[in-house]
């Protein structure tokens, strides 16, 4: 898995005019003395969207109304709807941007997106970035149906009627953002 992840990683930052800053940033790759692989990336988050839901519905859960200032409880709202926003927004940018680069992301869940800040009021400064590429599938017109990791889903795009390299390229993209919008 450590070694997809690193391919994809090197493949989608090959090109430093185009690197995106929703994709975590790889900064190399080694192994230990035991044989363990590991994956060293550029520290620019330490929580994901996964921690953000769950600090948030425990610190709703023990925050009393305030009901003298109904500005206050409008305020907060439009800090959370604007966090969100950023947050789906940048996950969004990364997913499209893989896709355009012919890569799904095929392990898409709240986890797999890395947040710089989960504090609302600092939205602003929000930059979510996608990680956990080992699933990572390449798309590209020569390589679809090809690969372990991706005989699931060519299986699954064959019984959903996709019988040429185009169809099935779009249903494996299409698959990638149902999960997304089912996660988030």
């Amino acid at each position: 898995m450590a070694l997809n992840e690193l391919r994809t990683h090197a493949f989608l930052q090959s090109d430093a005019r185009d690197i995106c800053e929703n994709i975590q940033f790889l900064l190399g790759a080694f192994e230990t003395a035991t044989g363990e692989q590991w994956l060293a990336f550029r520290d620019d988050g330490r929580y994901s969207a996964a921690d953000y839901a769950k600090i948030t519905s425990e610190r709703q859960l023990k925050e009393r109304p305030n009901f003298w200032n109904p500005y206050d409880r409008a305020y907060k709202l439009e800090l959370r709807k604007y966090f969100v926003l950023r947050l789906l927004n940048g996950a969004m940018c990364g997913l499209v941007h893989m896709h355009n680069h012919d890569r799904l992301h095929q392990s898409l869940g709240p986890s797999s997106v890395v947040l710089n800040t989960v504090a609302e009021k600092n939205g602003y400064y929000l930059l979510p970035q996608l990680r956990d590429l080992a699933f990572s599938v390449d798309i590209g017109y020569s390589s679809v149906g090809v690969g372990a990791l991706s005989d699931g889903l060519w299986r699954r795009a064959s019984a959903a009627g996709a019988s040429t390299p185009l169809e099935k390229r779009a249903f494996g993209v299409a698959d990638d953002m149902q999960v997304f919008l089912f996660y988030f």
